[in-house]
């Protein structure tokens, strides 16, 4: 029980890699709050960890738009009235677009930096900011990609806006520690989510190649042998969450299968 009485805010946290963290901190010990745009999936979420065991008073669903600054504040506020005050937050709401550089469109580009930056540092401010209040400190953990540690022909503003994500990782975990407030990130490889149904169609679009094909061959070329699950990420945000990353500040931790070494 490493997270027990710990209360959790995760972002985009109604399917995928956000649901398996939500589940893993409830095992954990914590009070969960899952965030996220998709009311319909924030119920479904809440039901199926019910079912999983997880008691409903330490489940909370929250309607969240991270472009919507109001909305934000509402949240924080929401949820420090519910259980009193947030211990930890997953930043991992994020939108994925492909196309070529002389293909990018205005509102495609902005769409990706105001959910992946933009509503990313203004959560975590808001939250930092009712953690300082509160005085006893918290974790704060980024969702990049190892997207942002190399640039890629199709993806070139989803890898601009990871990259901006393991820089204000750094930035904010300085401004943050003397608040005992620790800020760390993850950069996950390819993940096998339903997400991949549509990059994979993408990529079958613009590289002219068979339905799956793109999918089966990122798989193959992870060195662990496969493309990463949901679940491969529960242990190493539990770990960020934890005292026993207490003195890990600023980092972003490659959980790849092995693609990205620094």
């Amino acid at each position: 029980m490493k997270l027990e009485n710990k209360i959790a805010v995760v972002t985009g946290g109604a399917r995928g890699i956000g649901l398996a963290i939500s589940r893993a901190y409830g095992e954990e010990g914590a009070c969960v709050v899952i965030a996220d745009i998709d009311q319909g999936a924030i119920d479904d979420a809440l039901g199926t960890l019910q079912d999983e065991g997880h008691a409903a008073e330490r489940l909370m669903g929250v309607r969240l738009d991270v472009r919507d600054r109001a909305q934000i504040d509402a949240m924080v506020e929401g949820v420090t009235a519910r259980f009193g005050g947030i211990d930890i937050l997953v930043n991992n709401a994020a939108v994925f677009d492909m196309e070529p550089v002389l293909e990018v469109t205005e509102a495609s580009y902005d769409r990706q930096f105001d959910i992946n930056v933009k509503g990313l540092f203004f959560t975590l401010q808001a939250v930092a900011g009712a953690m300082v209040a509160r005085g006893r400190g918290g974790a704060i953990i980024n969702m990049s990609s190892q997207a942002g540690r190399r640039g890629e022909a199709l993806v070139s503003t989803y890898c601009a806006t990871k990259a901006a994500v393991i820089s204000l990782t750094q930035s904010c975990a300085l401004g943050l520690i003397e608040h005992g407030i620790r800020v760390n990130g993850i950069a996950p490889g390819v993940v096998d989510t339903p997400m991949w149904e549509e990059v994979d169609a993408l990529f079958a679009r613009y590289e002219k190649r068979p339905l799956g094909e793109k999918k089966r061959l990122v798989g193959e070329a992870v060195p662990y042998g496969r493309m990463g699950r949901p679940e491969d990420y529960a242990g190493p945000a539990v770990f960020l969450a934890s005292d026993d990353s207490d003195y890990i500040v600023a980092q972003t931790l490659n959980v790849d299968g092995g693609n990205w070494m620094s």
